[in-house]
C-alpha cells in the first residue's frame, strides 16, 4: 500500500483516486477550488444549478457509460435529438443533415460533395498517427477545396485559435469531426446526451465512493510545492506544512507544474512550458425565450467575434420552465486586448449580438447573466504534438502528471477525463 496525493478534483483526479483505492492505496485529494469538479463544477445561477462550462455526451463515450453503470446511474443518462445551425453572413441556416448541406446556398455542388466525402472518410479513421504530423487547414482544404474551407472553417479557426490557427494538428481536428459524426440516431438526426442533475450526478457518486473507502478530499487546499530529495518525491508542502507521500499524481493544468515541482529536471520543465494554452471567458445568459431551436449555432458573420453560441436548454430541457440557458465562449490568448475587458463588457457584447441571431430578441428577455474565466481552457496541439507531450511518468520518481492535453488526439470531454485518470492510476500501480 502506498500513500498517494492526488492534486485536482475534476473528473480526471476523482477517477485516478477511485482506481488507486481499487489498488489498495491510501488516497488524499487536494483541490484549490472551494468545490469539486474543475471545469465540470456547477454554480448557483440565480436559482438554477448549472455548470460553469457546457458539457454534452456523445454515443462513443464508452468510459463514461461504464462508470455510470458501475454506480447505478445509467438511468440518469438521457438522449436528445439536437439540432445545429450555421449563422453565416447575417443569416441563420439549418446544418448537420444531408438536406441542410444540399440546401446551403454558399457552396456549389462539387464543394458539397467533397465536404460530405470528407466527413464520411474522417468518421472511419481508426489510426490517427499519420494525421498527427499534418497541418489541419492544409488537410481540410485538400479534401473540400479552398472556397469551402473559407466558408465553413476559416472563421471558426480564427475566432478560436487566433495566431495558432494555421499550425494545428489534423488528427486533433479530425477526432472532433468524428466524435460528432458518430453521435447520431440515424442519418437525419444528431443525438447528444446529458445527465439529469448535470455532471454533479456522477461527481457526487465518485466523491461518496472515495470517502466511503477512506479517501479524503480537501477543498480550498492549493499545493504550494511538491517536495523531493535525491530525485524522488517525499511529499507536499501546503500552507507551510509538510505532508509525506509515497506518490503524487497531478491532474492540475501542467503549466502549474514547473513552479510547483522544482525537483524536476530543467529540460523536462522546459518541455512542459512548450505546451501552450488558450484561455476562455464564457458568458452565460438566462433568457425568457430561446434564441433558436439549435443546441449549437456556429457563427461566421462580420461583426460577431465569437465562434458560436450553445443553447443548453435545447439539449437538456430539465431546467425551470420558461428559462433558457445560453453559453457564449470567448476563446482568446491572454495577449489579446479583449482578455483585459471586464466580464460586464463581455456580457453586454454577447447580448448585443443576439438581435442579429434572432431579430425578435428584446433586452428584457435577459433574466440573469454571468461570466466565468479559465486560464488553461484549450491546449494548442500543433502538428507532431504526440511527440511534444511529456510522459505521465516523470523523471522525478513518484511524481505523475496529466491534464487535458493528454486527451490528444481526442477533444475535451468528461469521458476522456475518466480515461486519462485511469491511465494515471495504472502508471502509479505499475510501480
Amino acid at each position: 500500500m502506498k500513500k498517494v496525493a492526488v492534486i485536482g478534483s475534476g473528473p480526471m483526479g476523482l477517477m485516478a483516486a477511485v482506481d488507486l483505492l481499487n489498488q489498495g492505496h491510501q488516497v488524499d485529494i487536494y483541490e484549490r477550488d472551494d468545490r469539486i469538479g474543475g471545469m465540470s463544477a456547477a454554480f448557483d445561477f440565480e436559482g438554477v444549478q448549472i455548470e460553469r462550462y457546457y458539457h454534452f455526451i456523445c454515443k462513443t463515450d464508452f468510459p463514461l457509460f461504464d462508470l455510470l453503470q458501475r454506480y447505478g446511474l445509467s438511468d440518469r443518462l438521457h438522449w436528445t435529438d439536437t439540432k445545429m445551425g450555421y449563422f453565416y453572413n447575417g443569416r441563420l441556416y439549418k446544418w448537420g443533415t444531408p438536406f441542410a448541406l444540399l440546401g446551403f446556398p454558399h457552396l456549389g455542388p462539387i464543394s458539397k460533395l467533397r465536404y460530405a466525402l470528407h466527413v464520411m472518410y474522417t468518421k472511419g479513421i481508426k489510426d490517427w498517427t499519420a494525421l498527427d504530423k499534418k497541418e489541419a487547414g492544409t488537410w481540410i482544404r485538400k479534401w473540400i477545396g479552398t472556397k469551402a474551407y473559407d466558408v465553413m472553417w476559416k472563421d471558426a479557426f480564427r475566432l478560436k485559435f487566433f495566431e495558432y490557427k494555421d499550425n494545428l494538428s489534423a488528427s486533433w481536428i479530425g477526432t472532433r469531426i468524428k466524435r460528432i459524426a458518430l453521435s447520431r440516431r440515424d442519418l437525419m438526426h444528431e443525438s447528444l446526451g446529458y445527465l439529469a442533475g448535470g455532471s454533479a450526478t456522477l461527481l457526487d457518486a465518485m466523491t461518496a465512493d472515495i470517502r466511503a473507502r477512506g479517501g479524503r478530499i480537501l477543498l480550498s487546499a492549493p499545493v504550494d510545492e511538491v517536495v523531493s530529495e535525491s530525485g524522488r518525491i517525499t511529499g507536499i508542502r501546503i500552507n507551510g506544512d509538510f505532508k509525506a507521500y509515497d506518490a503524487i499524481v497531478s491532474t492540475a493544468p501542467i503549466q502549474y507544474v514547473p513552479a510547483m515541482v522544482p525537483g524536476l529536471p530543467s529540460g523536462f520543465r522546459d518541455n512542459i512550458r512548450a505546451i501552450e494554452n488558450i484561455p476562455v471567458a464564457c458568458v452565460i445568459l438566462k433568457l425568457r425565450r430561446p434564441i433558436s431551436e439549435n443546441f449549437w449555432m456556429n457563427i461566421s458573420s462580420p461583426g460577431i467575434d465569437i465562434p458560436g453560441v450553445i443553447e443548453y436548454s435545447n439539449l437538456n430541457p430539465g431546467n425551470r420552465s420558461g428559462e433558457h440557458i445560453l453559453y457564449a465562449p470567448f476563446y482568446m490568448p491572454k495577449t489579446h486586448p479583449k482578455w483585459s475587458t471586464s466580464n460586464a463588457d463581455l456580457i453586454e457584447e454577447v447580448i448585443g449580438y443576439l438581435p442579429q441571431l434572432n431579430p425578435s430578441f428584446r433586452h428584457d428577455w435577459v433574466l440573469a447573466s454571468h461570466c466565468h474565466r479559465y486560464e488553461f481552457a484549450q491546449t494548442i496541439c500543433p502538428p507532431g504534438f504526440q511527440d511534444m507531450l511529456p510522459p505521465m511518468r516523470t523523471p522525478l520518481e513518484g511524481f505523475f502528471m496529466a491534464d487535458t492535453a493528454y486527451y490528444y488526439p481526442e477533444d475535451r470531454s468528461i469521458s476522456e477525463s475518466l480515461q486519462v485518470g485511469r491511465r494515471l492510476a495504472a502508471e502509479v500501480g505499475a510501480g
